[in-house]
């Protein structure tokens, strides 16, 4: 057994009514298959899913993994995501571990230009001692709060795709079947909840350009 959070984004209705919060983070026990296989690892998300309708019957559930059987989740993972630009795309994964500031070393730029599966094997990441902070665009960023950095490069990651913006309206409930919240930090699920929230209420831009106003996303986190 297993027990995993899910995310879910906020309806217009519910932030009008003055908690606030721009996500929930629930938690649900379910039975996890063990190894590697694709096949162990959609059986798992089966059963995370089926654990989770339990609760919430009506609930539409989107996996945002490599792992998700539904293409709009597997293009949602921070492996195959890119921050397109003028001067080329970036992989989020990459764009991530290239902005790391390291107690010994970093940011190691040139991993921003790799593969996803290359800038997450860079040795560089495991040597250079703990991760004291961020910097990217000529920006620092703190490592407080823990996922700030990732979600914003995640969220504005997604603006650049705006052909995935429409049906991620379809769902109100996200999961991450990679991400074990007892050794992980970064959920890219918390991330699109956290967009579909800010694009119902058409705040994508003013929470993007406003940091102070970014981080009290933190402040208002309901877990249930």
């Amino acid at each position: 057994m297993a027990k995993r959070p899910f995310f879910s984004p906020v309806s217009v209705e519910e932030f009008s009514e003055g908690a606030r919060p721009l996500y929930i983070e629930r938690f649900v026990d379910f039975k996890y298959f063990t190894g590697f296989a694709l096949g162990q690892k959609r059986k798992s998300i089966d059963s995370f899913h089926k654990a989770i309708h339990e609760i919430y019957p009506q609930a539409k559930i989107l996996e945002i993994s490599t792992k998700s059987s539904e293409e709009l989740g597997r293009a949602l993972s921070a492996f195959n995501l890119q921050w397109r630009s003028r001067i080329g795309n970036f992989y989020v994964e990459s764009l991530y571990q290239g902005s790391k500031v390291f107690k010994n070393g970093g940011p190691y730029k040139e991993i921003r230009n790799m593969s996803a599966k290359e800038a997450k094997a860079d040795e560089r990441l495991r040597n250079s001692g703990e991760v004291v902070g961020f910097f990217f665009q000529e920006k620092n960023w703190p490592i407080n709060p823990p996922f700030m950095f990732y979600d914003h490069l995640y969220i504005k990651s997604l603006t650049t795709n705006p052909e995935l913006h429409a049906p991620l309206m379809e769902f109100d409930a996200f999961t991450d079947i990679e991400f074990n919240d007892k050794k992980s930090i970064n959920c890219q699920a918390r991330a699109v909840a956290i967009f579909v929230t800010l694009k119902r209420l058409g705040l994508v831009s003013e929470y993007l350009k406003n940091l102070d106003k970014f981080q009290t996303i933190y402040d208002n986190q309901i877990l249930i």
